[in-house]
């Protein structure tokens, strides 16, 4: 019996979720299925310029799954690139960020918001705008909306 998949973490959503060669109707592509936990990886590794350690650590997964994470997701974005099919972010199993935790530079004051509110323009503190995302200590939830995928309890209480 082949061991359950554990859940990724995942700290955002991509705000384009389909890419798709231009001049080509949609009706003549092939699409590629990227996971949305595939497409943080990418994030993590190729955005963030985090080592594989780094990142798997941030979706609380083992150094080798990130591994074989990234490694299909490479493959996927490249056999879309390459052989012009389109790309559809969705699936996977994964749990989402709920909340984010920003800091001003300013007063070092750290916050809270909601995932999907969008990023702050101003510390609620000092009305400083030089703020940015505090990266430790982010909570988690399940992901909710455009069926990107099943939670992990969910999937794990199916079997």
């Amino acid at each position: 019996m082949a061991r359950p998949i554990n859940c990724r973490r995942v700290g955002f959503m991509p705000q384009s979720d389909y890419f798709k060669p231009r001049g080509i109707p949609l009706s003549m592509l092939e699409e590629v299925i990227l996971t949305v936990d595939e497409c943080e990886a990418i994030r993590l590794a190729d955005l963030e310029s985090l080592y594989q350690e780094q990142a798997a650590e941030k979706m609380k997964v083992s150094r080798q799954t990130f591994g074989r994470i990234i490694d299909s997701a490479h493959k996927k974005v490249a056999e879309a690139l390459v052989q012009g099919k389109a790309l559809k972010i969705e699936g996977g199993e994964f749990e989402m960020a709920s909340m984010r935790k920003f800091k001003c530079s300013d007063c070092q004051h750290t916050w809270e918001l909601p995932y999907g509110t969008g990023r702050p323009e101003n510390c609620p503190s000092c009305k400083g705008g030089n703020i940015r995302r505090a990266e430790e200590d982010r909570g988690y939830a399940r992901g909710v909306g455009r069926g990107q995928g099943r939670c992990c309890r969910t999937a794990q209480q199916e079997k």
